[in-house]
C-alpha cells in the first residue's frame, strides 16, 4: 500500500519516528541503526512496509530500498516476525547479513536480540536460495563507494560508532548523541566529546 513516506521528521522515539506528511503524523518503526542518522526538523524519506494484523496496523520504515527488501525477506522466514526482522537489521548491516547467510554464519545472525542459533540457522536455510553471491559483492562495493563519498556528512553516526567501540551499548550511545543540539554544525570529534560529557552525567 505504501512504498515510501517523505516528510518532516517531527519526533524521535526509542524505536520509531513520527514523520509529518500531508498534515498527518505517521508513526514508523525503524531499526535502531536509523536513529543516529536523522534529526528532528529535517526532511526524511523512509521506504516502508505496512503490516496488518487482527490486533494492530504497523508501519515499518528504512532509509534504503536495500533494507526494505531484506526486511521483507526476513519476515517471510517462519518464526521471524517484524520485531525479529527489525532486531536483525538493527545490529547487522544488509551487506553483512547477505554474506552471513551465504557463508552459513549462524553466529553472526544470532547476535541480534531474541535470535538464537536455531532461528539463525532457519534464516540461512530459507534465504540462501534467494540470495546470490555475485549480487552481494556488487551491492557491497556500491555501498562502500557511497560511504566514501558521504562519510563526512554523517558525523553523528561516526560518533555513535566511536562510543560503541569504547564499550558503550548502541542504545546508550544513541541517547547521548541525540541529546546534543546543533550536531549539523559539529565535527565527529566535537560530537564525541560532547556525548562523553553527557554520559558522565547519566
Amino acid at each position: 500500500m505504501f512504498s515510501f513516506i517523505k516528510g518532516n521528521l517531527a519526533e524521535i522515539y526509542e524505536d520509531s519516528l513520527i514523520v509529518e506528511a500531508g498534515g498527518i503524523g505517521y508513526q514508523v518503526q525503524v531499526p535502531l541503526s536509523v536513529l543516529p542518522q536523522v534529526s528532528v526538523g529535517e526532511e526524511v524519506t523512509l521506504y516502508t512496509c505496512l503490516q496488518i494484523r487482527d490486533d494492530a496496523v504497523s508501519l515499518y520504515g528504512f532509509l534504503s530500498r536495500d533494507d526494505q527488501s531484506l526486511f521483507r525477506l526476513l519476515i517471510g522466514v517462519s518464526g521471524i516476525g517484524p520485531k525479529g526482522a527489525l532486531g536483525i537489521l538493527s545490529v547487522i548491516s544488509p551487506d553483512d547479513l547477505r554474506f552471513a547467510v551465504l557463508a552459513d554464519d549462524a553466529k553472526t545472525i544470532a547476535r541480534a536480540p531474541g535470535v538464537g542459533i536455531k532461528t539463525a540457522r532457519k534464516v540461512i536455510l530459507e534465504l540462501k536460495d534467494k540470495l546470490k553471491l555475485e549480487d552481494a559483492f556488487e551491492l557491497k562495493q556500491a555501498h562502500a563507494e557511497a560511504q566514501t563519498v558521504s562519510a563526512h556528512e554523517d558525523p553523528r553516526g561516526e560518533a555513535v560508532q566511536a562510543l560503541t567501540a569504547l564499550g558503550y551499548s548502541a542504545s546508550e550511545a544513541m541517547k547521548a548523541v541525540r541529546k546534543i543540539k546543533n550536531t549539523d554544525e559539529m565535527t565527529t570529534e566535537e560530537i564525541l566529546k560532547a556525548a562523553l560529557k553527557t554520559m558522565a552525567l547519566f
